[in-house]
């Protein structure tokens, strides 16, 4: 009998060698006695007395348990496991994950087969052991290793390995001497959330209520939840509704749709608009305690003398006076009410520009898309956010760096208002190359019928990428990768189109588009007489994608750029099918060849895609340039001297029979043409439309290539 001792306490804790002594006992009873300590300083784990390669070990001596895997594999995965897959580190432990997902793509294990390895047992004890990992998992970040995780994790040996654990661990403590009470475990995920607990966390994402989602909001709410779910917290989703000018119910609808397709539920909805009485309460305490005070100077004069940090000629008012504009005039939405604002008495020459005296209320008679015509004033955004945040008790707000010169006035208006603190994580914005994340500037170009709408593919917004054909995995795994990085950078479109296409590839089905038709009339064997229907794989190397049907006569059609590359007497191969060989052109461009179906493919120049030319459906592949033709704007740039000139790409051509069967946002791949969403059913004399996809290759348009 030997002794496995695992201590409970360890940073990595030793998951691997707890299921694999689990699957030993249950083969021979009791043979591995397994142990537990409490004890930070000790060893994680120790087999028979030592500490060192305790997998390895165990695995080697029960080989007819574990069976007699490759030894070079299995010491490879161990140390995958061992150095990459237990790191806490973001950005490492995603491309690693990336790498582990791609090995199970159409495998059910890591070393293929239909049964657990040792592999399978070391990697997922790493991934158990990690904190990190568990949302990622629920999530379905990388599709393959969730569906892998959660396989393994319904046998008994993986799955109750924590229980086990818990139990044995809680057995400890209660042994432990009365009244000494031992330190918690503190994960540290070395991503520098100060003062973040395991269990209390609190994140938010807080949309304005005035436009769709854009890829750019898509991080922010997507790293909200991770961080909230890898810390066991809670996740807000707030509609910052402070601006009844630029706010309606249609926006806030649609941001809702959006997260639910991107699989990002709140654990509650709220609305800065519940706390308007609260705010304003606050506000009249600032403006008693001579922390605030109302100003009715020109909006371009009161611009002019924050810059210079000139003080405002209204800076010393008394407080009643101040108390009584503010509660009777503004809040009355009186003439002279309109013409002032509250602004915070902090610092009027301040070096952080942000500090001088913002403004923190101004008047808007427009009804309010909630609170209709209750209130004639609202809180600014820097007023309103740091209060909601602390009375919602969020613990971390994280939010994107170019607000971080006003984090110091985030801060103060906590301690004015005393209220608890809340800690501020900055992450850096995503930017695209030739692309414009502003709302104002996007509308613009909805009004002026550049685009045909919010959701247009060219878009940045969550729906065009996604009627483009982003999908919801290839979106999420896109913003894991870049992680919380603090770095402004300007990226490449086909950085998140590779992602995307990791994500689509295994599964898009295979079909067929002829552009420009060129007939050729087959002779010889094998050249049917009559069309006749076969069932093929969609896709050849993923059998569960299904079946397709494929026509085969003794009349087809080529693209009409591959016919005209054709010489007679030339053998080429048409792709699944064989060989054949030209014998004729005809005058009307036509060709004729006879048949060599049994012929080396790999000896032919040229492989062309085909279709019998008896039934086919009309359709139309849509491709997509960029909006502006700039990388990047500058700010004293105007964002219309640069609008590209064309932007739309059509080509006609006819796809398969089955293209009938397809529903709208079906993602396939004509082959030899590349990755399409159908966007639209035939209907009348228009055809199936398609957008095409691009595939994150190099590319001078958005997604068409050069």
């Amino acid at each position: 009998m030997v002794n496995l001792v695992i201590n409970g306490k360890a940073p990595v804790v030793a998951y691997a060698e707890l299921i694999a002594s689990r699957i030993v006992n249950a083969a021979h009873k009791d043979a591995i006695t397994v142990e537990f300590v409490d004890e930070k300083n000790a060893a994680p784990v120790v087999f028979n007395g030592s500490s060192d390669d305790t997998f390895a070990k165990i695995i080697s001596t029960y080989p007819d348990v574990f069976g007699h895997e490759s030894s070079e594999e299995v010491a490879h995965w161990i140390k995958v496991a061992r150095e990459q897959l237990v790191v806490k580190n973001f950005q490492q432990l995603s491309q690693s994950l990336e790498r582990l997902d791609a090995v199970l793509n159409l495998r059910t294990f890591i070393l293929g087969g239909l049964k657990i390895s040792a592999a399978d047992i070391v990697c997922w004890g790493a991934l158990r052991s990690n904190g990190m990992v568990g949302s990622i998992i629920k999530n379905k970040v990388y599709v393959n290793v969730s569906r892998w995780y959660t396989l393994l994790e319904l046998n008994p040996s993986f799955g109750g390995a924590h229980e086990y654990l818990t139990k044995s661990m809680q057995g400890i403590k209660k042994a432990v001497t009365a009244g000494k009470k031992k330190e918690g475990h503190k994960a540290n995920f070395e991503i520098d959330l100060p003062d973040a607990k395991m269990g209390e966390v609190v994140t938010r994402f807080p949309p304005e209520p005035s436009g769709y989602l854009h890829i750019g909001h898509a991080k922010a709410a997507i790293l909200n939840e991770y961080f909230a779910h890898a810390y066991k917290g809670k996740l807000i989703i707030r509609f910052d509704d402070t601006n009844p000018s630029k706010e309606r119910m249609e926006f806030q609808d649609a941001i809702l749709e959006d997260l639910e397709l991107m699989g990002i539920k709140g654990d509650k909805i709220t609305y800065s608009s519940d706390y308007f009485q609260e705010m304003y309460d606050l506000c009249v305490q600032l403006i008693k305690e001579g922390k605030a005070y109302c100003d009715d100077t020109d909006v371009e004069k009161m611009r002019e003398e924050r810059m210079e940090g000139i003080p405002s000629a209204k800076r010393d008012l008394s407080v009643e006076e101040n108390l009584r504009i503010f509660t009777e005039e503004m809040k009355n939405g009186t003439e002279f009410g309109q013409k002032n604002c509250v602004r915070a008495k902090i610092d009027y020459k301040a070096a952080n520009k942000t500090l001088r005296d913002p403004v923190i209320y101004r008047c808007n008679l427009t009804p309010h898309h909630r609170t209709k015509g209750q209130w004639k004033m609202y809180p600014t955004y820097d007023f309103c956010v740091p209060i909601v945040d602390s009375i919602e008790g969020v613990t971390h707000a994280l939010r994107t760096i170019e607000y971080r010169d006003r984090n110091a006035q985030y801060d103060w208006m906590l301690k004015a208002l005393r209220l608890r603190k809340v800690h501020i994580w900055d992450f850096a914005r995503v930017n695209f190359m030739r692309t414009l994340l502003s709302k104002r500037k996007l509308q613009w170009m909805v009004d002026h019928g550049l685009v045909s709408n919010w959701d247009d593919p060219r878009f940045p917004t969550v729906r065009g990428v996604r009627r483009r054909g982003m999908t919801v995995e290839g979106l999420r795994n896109f913003v894991i990768s870049q992680g919380p990085s603090k770095n402004v950078i300007n990226l490449e479109w086909n950085l998140i189109w590779a992602v995307n296409k990791k994500i689509i590839d295994p599964v898009a089905p295979r079909h067929t588009a002829v552009v420009d038709p060129v007939e050729i009339t087959l002779e010889g064997e094998g050249a049917p007489e009559t069309p006749k229907v076969e069932l093929k794989p969609k896709h050849k190397k993923n059998p569960a994608v299904g079946e397709k049907k494929v026509i085969y006569s003794n009349k087809i059609i080529i693209d009409k750029e591959d016919a005209s590359v054709l010489e007679v007497g030339e053998e080429l191969t048409l792709m699944d099918w064989g060989n054949i060989i030209i014998t004729s052109k005809n005058a009307d461009g036509s060709l004729v060849a006879k048949t060599n179906l049994g012929g080396d493919f790999k000896k032919t120049k040229h492989k062309v895609t085909w279709l019998a030319n008896t039934d086919y459906v009309p359709v139309e592949m849509v491709d997509f340039d960029h909006l502006i033709t700039k990388d990047k704007l500058e700010e004293d740039e105007n964002f219309t001297d640069f609008i590209t000139p064309q932007t739309e790409f059509h080509t006609k051509a006819v796809g398969d029979v089955n293209v009938k069967d397809m529903k709208v946002g079906d993602i396939i791949q004509f082959e030899r043409k590349g990755y399409c969403r159908l966007d639209s059913k035939a209907e009348g004399d228009k055809p199936y439309i398609f957008f095409t996809i691009p595939d994150g290759k190099s590319v001078n348009r958005y997604g068409a290539k050069k």
